[in-house]
């Protein structure tokens, strides 16, 4: 299964590692928000050689994530991850003009430029 999903890295976790009975092994959790109508937030768990690579983006950055998705069941409840497996730029978001674009932060109102203008309104 391919998924892929574009977005700007809005927080990264703290770097987990540990040794398990294969060895020692690194995790990197981030979240990244698309740029939909409703944005989402969503997060992505990197291990590994991976990790090193969430490491390279700074919070702000645009980046399109390909990733597989896995549940498991524990104890009768279950349990999604998201597990990358390769993290790039987003193709034309170099700029920080692109990632401000396609991003907005605040909508702004609509300046007048009729200074003379009466408002008639009662309040």
């Amino acid at each position: 299964m391919n998924l892929e999903i574009s977005g700007k890295i809005i927080l990264v976790l703290a770097e987990q590692s540990g040794t398990g009975k294969n060895g020692a092994w690194v995790k990197q959790d981030f979240v990244i928000e698309t740029a939909d109508q409703y944005p989402k937030k969503v997060c992505f768990s990197a291990w590994g050689e991976k990790a090193a690579l969430v490491k390279s983006y700074s919070v702000g950055s645009v980046v399109k994530v390909s990733f597989n998705a896995e549940s498991r069941e524990f104890n009768g409840k279950w349990y999604t991850d998201l597990r990358i497996w390769k993290i790039d730029n987003e193709k034309g978001a170099s700029s920080a003009a692109a990632v401000d674009s396609a991003f907005p932060s605040e909508i702004e109102e609509p300046v007048s430029d009729k200074s003379d203008e009466v408002n008639d309104l009662p309040f």
